[in-house]
């Protein structure tokens, strides 16, 4: 392969006498006559002081461009914007969390298609960010490669963010006191990395390692380690290597590697936010990909893992073990995922997890195929007359596999918060939180101060909740989210009332409201669509473009 093979998107930039111009303006930001005939680099950093997820990932990017340039390349380090699900959550600016996906998505195509970018490395510590930078490769479709920052370290007595949640519904009980609270408050959040469950971080960069788009390991190391440092070294190697043998998103992100990272999502227990995330890279890489798959493929693969937020452990006690590749190794062995997928590693997934060593004897975090947490997958793609078109529930079975109770019904967030806090809500209620969707608040926020209020308040197994919103991956609890049609599209949610009965059933994947169809009908007859909250700015932009929650919540899927 030629230098200039390697360079089919930079040499238009920066090649010939017509581009001086543009070289001249490269050589203010430290290229040299060398760099012009070198693979150009783009190494995508979501670093920013808003968030402790992201507030390290300037130094990694810096071992990247260190990484990319020693293998041959030229790095090239640009921002794109990241915000934080925990500091924004419970309030109205969740509602950007969700678009904000998008936006990183069309930043990454739109600097590194601008500028002739031949490889893309990109760097995410916090949940949207990470399928936002995938779907970004993607579009593109160059040689990439995708780097998790890395998880934090637990706070005092294995205390996480989702310790200073439900500590505030312990304190309405009067089971916390003012000082405990502050005390879990001022230590929860030692330093940087991304939350330390099973949440939705550590589910994505567990994802897209089992789908093959970042280094073995990536997911599992610790956001402050050399492990971490020499990920983001190796990858400078790594992304030559596929520029080489012009290996590119399309080639890893398959059908069959999209399976395998739906299995491993199972087993680890991960977040519902995976299913939304991964319909959207599915659709962005031209997969198809549906809600019915999960349940499918959930059928015969197993939740293993001991993981928070239902579970013991955290991401930092998983890493010491090995990781998830001794788990994938096992899944493989026993036939339940496909090892022939191709790897940013040149390798396919067979190749990467041959050498891997099994766990230590002894541990717990991660059960035995034949001694499961639950039998089959905890991901839950519940249908009805409440959901005819779908809805996502996290049942891992230590919540029951069933409820039913009367419907108390809220019309924000906020509210069922407030009801939550102040007794108004009891136990037997089904709690119902709409017009929160996609399109609705916009943005479809995360019920983790809810959910979280339910639990510190102890009624954990005495309610349930649902919504056309969706939740954190630190929640659980009986909670069902993606219900769709979402209620600003004038689905089932919009006319439910309170004191209506609803059941649920985790095991027949069945969501009913208990009236008659004719009363349903007259219900949804007399429902008159609600006036837009937004009607500028991306918000409105997003409510506007956004598909349904069964259908990624993209904003490209009608165009």
């Amino acid at each position: 392969m030629t230098d200039r093979d390697l360079r089919k998107n930079s040499s238009i930039v920066v090649d010939g006498v017509e581009q001086a111009p543009s070289r001249s303006m490269l050589r203010a930001v430290g290229f040299e006559d060398g760099d012009f005939k070198k693979p150009q680099i783009g190494i995508a950093s979501t670093w920013s002081m808003v968030t402790p997820c992201n507030m390290h990932i300037n130094k990694l990017a810096e071992d990247v461009n260190k990484g990319a340039n020693d293998a041959g390349g030229k790095g090239i380090i640009y921002n794109v914007l990241t915000i934080s699900d925990g500091i924004s959550m419970g309030t109205e600016g969740m509602k950007y969390s969700l678009v904000s996906r998008e936006v990183i998505a069309d930043s990454v195509e739109t600097v590194s298609g601008c500028m002739g970018h031949d490889g893309i490395i990109t760097i995410g510590g916090c949940d949207k960010n990470m399928p936002g930078l995938l779907m970004g490769m993607a579009r593109l479709d160059r040689p990439s490669i995708f780097i998790y920052g890395g998880t934090i370290q637990p706070g005092p007595n294995h205390t996480n963010i989702i310790s200073v949640f439900e500590a505030v519904g312990a304190h309405a009980t009067g089971t916390v006191s003012d000082i405990e609270l502050k005390n879990i408050e001022e230590t929860a959040i030692p330093g940087p990395g991304s939350c330390g469950g099973m949440y939705t971080a550590n589910t994505m960069a567990s994802a897209i390692e089992a789908m093959g788009m970042s280094l073995p390991n990536s997911s599992a190391q610790d956001a402050i380690s050399q492990e971490k440092v020499e990920d983001c070294l190796s990858a400078g190697e790594a992304i030559m290597h596929l520029l080489e043998h012009d290996i590119k998103p399309s080639d890893i992100m398959t059908r069959a590697a999209f399976e395998n990272a739906i299995k491993v999502t199972i087993a680890l227990g991960g977040s519902t936010n995976a299913v939304l995330h991964l319909l959207a890279m599915a659709h962005t890489i031209g997969v198809e990909l549906e809600l019915d798959d999960f349940t499918r493929l959930g059928k015969d693969v197993p939740m293993l893992a001991d993981l928070k937020p239902s579970g013991k452990y955290l991401m930092s006690e998983l890493i010491k073990i090995g990781g998830i590749q001794p788990l994938m190794k096992t899944m493989l062995e026993a036939g339940m995922l496909d090892g022939s997928c191709m790897t940013v590693t040149g390798k396919t997934l067979a190749e990467n997890l041959a050498d891997v060593a099994p766990y230590p004897e002894g541990q717990d975090i991660i059960r035995p195929l034949d001694n499961p947490i639950k039998k089959d997958s905890h991901l839950r793609i519940l249908r009805g007359n409440l959901a005819p078109e779908g809805s996502v529930a996290k049942i891992t079975g230590k919540e029951g596999l069933s409820f039913t109770g009367n419907a108390r019904v809220f019309e924000s967030e906020e509210d069922c918060l407030k009801g939550i806090l102040d007794g108004t809500v009891v136990k037997g209620d089904v709690l119902v939180i709409r017009y929160e969707g996609p399109r609705g608040a916009p943005g479809m926020r995360e019920m983790l101060s809810p959910t979280s209020a339910i639990m510190g308040k102890g009624l954990g197994e005495d309610i349930a909740l649902i919504t056309d919103g969706r939740f954190s991956g630190g929640s659980h609890g009986f909670v069902v989210g993606h219900v769709t049609p979402e209620a600003v599209e004038g689905g089932p949610i919009a006319v439910v009332e309170t004191g209506d009965r609803i059941s649920i059933d985790a095991e027949a994947n069945i969501i009913t409201l208990e009236i008659s169809d004719r009363e349903m009908q007259a219900r949804l007859a007399n429902w008159k669509k609600p006036a837009p909250r937004y009607t500028r700015g991306v918000l409105a932009k997003f409510a506007a473009t956004a598909a349904s929650a069964s259908e990624g919540a993209v904003t490209d899927k009608y165009l």
